[in-house]
């Protein structure tokens, strides 16, 4: 029954499709071999390497086989022992060997992503390469052996080519005596002897043998008396060339022999990929997708296997699809799925509509799925069928007495008794070809029977009403319908799923030039039942037509929100990249401003360690801003935002959260190098002069200090341990207040020709976590810890280690000094034993 399936579903011309893409006879055949698999597991697997071929494909990874012999005759030789290989026969196994490794290289660069392809390959050895290498280094391309093939070969090539030589040249000087003996001054050689051209009337002039004459009689080829000796020693050494050709053919042929295991893998795996891509063409060339194969409702399969529902969804029949290409047409894809629930459907429709294709292209693509061949379709579930049988088409036969209600029934029996669970089962117009009111129920009755006695997905197409009745009451089978078009009297070859057809047979009879009247005396003639049926399908099938365009117009009405609300989003990101750019950028202006101003103090401070310890300081301050910036991002799930003043008087900072100010004040200055913050209140509106004693604040740069002395114009101020010469209208008296204690970050403010509001954003900083000095001199290692616990400091960790050594201790003496009054440290202690000891100083950084 097989065999009658493949027949039905032209299987054999499926075969043929895909051997167009096989490059190798191996693969041919093993094309034209293709069946069903019995065992899922290597069902399986085949499809597991389809599927890793397509995409090594798409990724450009392929491999080809070009001027492959099939290597069957040469390895039954290579069995025989004492055999040897002719030139043709080795050069075969040489290409098969090269063009076997040079798939195993190809796939051995994705081995990973095709563990199934690199099985067939992975045992090839690297001899192979090698044996190819020594073939080629004996034989040439043209199949001629080489004169390097042995040092014996090209002594005997050298003799020859001397000997031929003075030979040529004895006989061209024999020509010139003769003179007009001669008929061409040529060379020739005849019966593997050199001669010369004689003129037959002058044949007694030239003393020697003759080897023949010319078609015409009037040219003898002669050869002289003078090189028959260097003739017959020509004759030898070809025979001894042969002899040492035949040596050179018996070795490769017994190393060749010492790999006929290795031989014999390559041509399985050369036979197998060719197989495996020409599959993979085919899938190629017609969409296809690898198919899921699994248990169905009453598979016997492994505990392992899936139960899969049969379902394809926008399948094309191959075969037909190359056929309307070839006249620019388009095959029109079905979808449909059985499965447990539903596990038969009966197909009405107009005739010529495509029921019959819709079974064809269910049956075709199944038999595809369980050969392990991928199906044009966009997607494909086929369970683990036992048995696929096919009673599609008008067997009759005169000569086997034979009509069309016999062969279908003939046949349908012949698949009870064979049906095997699970099954596919495929009836084309079952019942048909008797009394319409006996067919109907007899097709009722088989469609009841494969479904419930063989447990079998049916598919079955009809034009009789008792059957369509039988889906729609029937729980488990579904109606369908091939779609015909009332206004252009035509098919549309669409299937519909849960719709029964009308046949609309007088319709397409009139399409097909029926008179009218005839027509017209047919529909007279139609039972008011069967018309009033008819029209029951029509208006059901306007309703599914109607449902479906609102369904259509939901998804795209659904479409349409669901793209406006990405386009929402896309634009709240946007806003929200604008925003924080805009805050960036505005803490970038702070942090080059502050830097600006901290500049322009230490250039006015002369002493050298002071302006050490103001440009520390100035650092501390950057990286205190960014690190505050951090932290201000989110604070107890909150948002906040820092908006820098934008007067030249009040050098503060605000932090908002929710709108609402939680941290307003002066930033710290130069004063708090040595101490802790201050709160200043400026005397505004003073009018009396500043005197010594007084507290002033530095208008340039926004500092506090006392006045030491006063002299003309200008004050001296002593900020801390500085002392600032600055103009007195450059001065601003002040009052002191208690400070305020507050949890909440500080943040140094510079002026703003502006003021901004802008969120924080989180910024990362990386840094290192110790510095290592031993081997420096103390001022090399004091300026190096300077600089490291600057970059500490602004890359905003908490303590690092300073990696000093023991030796005499004057660089743990030096750095303890310079750690005591460094802006940076909150305090220092030696490192545990486990970190490096008295060898090692942690620091703890100010926060």
């Amino acid at each position: 029954m097989l065999d009658q399936a493949f027949t039905t579903l032209e299987y054999q011309e499926l075969r043929a499709l895909i051997r167009n893409g096989a490059q190798t006879p191996m693969g041919q055949s093993r094309v034209d071999a293709i069946a069903p698999l019995e065992n899922i597991e290597e069902l399986r697997k085949e499809l597991s390497a389809l599927a890793e071929c397509v995409n090594l494909r798409r990724r450009g990874a392929k491999w080809t086989f070009s001027e492959l012999a099939d290597p069957s005759d040469n390895l039954a030789l290579l069995r025989v022992e004492g055999a040897t290989l002719e030139i043709s026969g080795i050069l075969d196994l040489k290409r098969l060997s090269e063009q076997a490794m040079s798939a195993r290289a190809s796939i051995l660069a994705e081995r990973d992503a095709s563990p199934a392809l690199w099985s067939l390959v992975e045992t090839l050895p690297v001899d192979l390469s090698r044996l190819s290498a020594r073939i080629a280094n004996k034989i040439l391309p043209n199949g001629e052996i080489d004169d390097r093939a042995s040092p014996e070969l090209a002594r005997i090539r050298h003799e020859i080519g001397v000997l031929r030589s003075r030979i040529t040249r004895t006989l061209e000087g024999v020509m010139r005596k003769s003179g007009e003996a001669i008929q061409d001054e040529l060379v020739t050689i005849r019966n593997d002897r050199f001669v010369i051209p004689v003129k037959s009337d002058h044949r007694a002039r030239v003393n020697g043998v003759a080897h023949g004459y010319s078609s015409s009689g009037a040219t003898a080829f002669v050869e002289p008396l003078e090189t028959i000796e260097a003739n017959n020693e020509l004759q030898a050494l070809h025979e001894a060339e042969a002899r040492e050709i035949w040596k050179i053919l018996a070795g490769l042929t017994e190393e060749l022999r010492a790999q006929l295991p290795a031989l014999t893998s390559a041509a399985e795996a050369v036979a197998q990929l060719d197989f495996i891509n020409a599959k993979a063409v085919f899938d190629e060339k017609f969409h296809c997708v690898i198919p899921e194969i699994g248990a169905g409702s009453a598979g016997i399969l492994p505990a392992s296997s899936t139960p899969v529902s049969f379902e394809l969804v926008e399948a094309r029949h191959p075969l037909l699809e190359e056929n309307l290409r070839a006249s620019g047409g388009a095959v029109v894809p079905v979808s449909f799925a059985l499965d447990d629930e539903h596990d038969a459907m009966v197909i009405s429709g107009a005739n010529a509509g495509g029921k019959t294709v819709v079974l064809k292209t269910a049956g075709l693509l199944t038999l595809m799925a369980l050969s392990g061949v991928s199906v044009p379709a966009k997607k494909a579930g086929v369970p683990f069928y036992r048995s696929v049988l096919a009673d599609i088409g008008d067997h009759q036969s005169l000569a086997a007495n034979l009509s069309t209600f016999t062969s279908h029934v003939g046949n349908i029996s012949r698949m009870i008794e064979i049906c095997a669970a699970p099954a596919l089962v495929l009836l084309d117009e079952v019942g048909t070809g008797t009394d319409p009111e006996e067919g109907s129920a007899l097709g009722v009755a088989v469609v009841d029977h494969f479904r419930k006695a063989c447990g079998a997905h049916v598919m079955a197409t009809t034009h009789y009403s008792g059957l369509k009745m039988y889906a729609g009451n029937e729980e488990g089978v579904l109606n369908a319908s091939v779609e015909f078009d009332e206004k252009t009297l035509r098919p549309t070859y669409r299937l519909i799923v849960g719709v029964a057809g009308s046949s609309s047979g007088l319709e397409i009879a009139r399409r097909f030039g029926i008179p009218s009247n005839v027509i017209d005396l047919a529909l007279e003639s139609v039972k008011d039942s069967t018309h009033q049926a008819t029209e029951y399908l029509q208006r059901i099938k306007r309703e599914a037509e109607e449902a479906e365009v609102l369904r259509q117009a939901l998804d795209e009405e659904r479409a349409a929100v669901a793209e406006k609300f990405a386009s929402l989003d896309k634009e709240a990101e946007k806003t929200e990249r604008a925003r924080q750019e805009k805050f960036e950028k505005a803490l970038a202006n702070v942090i080059q401003e502050f830097e600006k101003r901290s500049r322009e103090l230490v250039a006015t401070i002369q002493d050298r360690s002071a302006r050490l310890k103001v440009e520390r300081e100035s650092q501390r301050r950057v990286a205190e801003l960014k690190r505050e910036a951090q932290r201000a991002t989110t604070v107890g799930g909150k948002r906040e935002t820092i908006s820098a003043s934008a007067t030249a008087s009040a050098r503060g900072v605000r932090v908002m959260r929710d709108g609402q100010v939680v941290q307003q004040g002066p930033s710290k200055d130069v004063s708090e190098i040595n101490g802790g913050p201050e709160v200043v209140r400026y005397v505004s509106g003073a009018t009396r002069e500043i005197v010594v004693g007084d507290r002033v604040r530095l208008r340039s740069f926004g500092s506090i200090g006392i006045v030491d002395s006063v002299k003309d114009d200008e004050a001296e101020v002593r900020v801390k341990s500085l002392r600032l010469r600055e103009k007195l209208e450059n001065l601003e008296l002040v009052e002191l207040e208690a400070p305020a204690k507050s949890k909440t970050p500080k943040f140094a403010s510079l002026a703003q020709p502006r003021s901004t509001e802008v969120n924080l954003k989180a910024v990362q900083e990386n840094g290192r976590s110790e510095v290592n000095v031993i081997g420096q001199t103390t001022d090399e290692a004091v300026d190096a810890v300077d600089k490291f616990l600057d970059q500490a400091s602004m890359a905003g960790l908490a303590q690092v280690r300073i990696i000093h050594g023991h030796g005499t201790g004057a660089l743990r003496r030096a750095i303890a000094d310079m750690l005591k009054d460094h802006p940076h440290v909150a305090r220092f202690i030696a490192a545990p034993q486990d970190q490096g000891g008295s060898g090692a100083t942690l620091v703890e950084l100010r926060s």
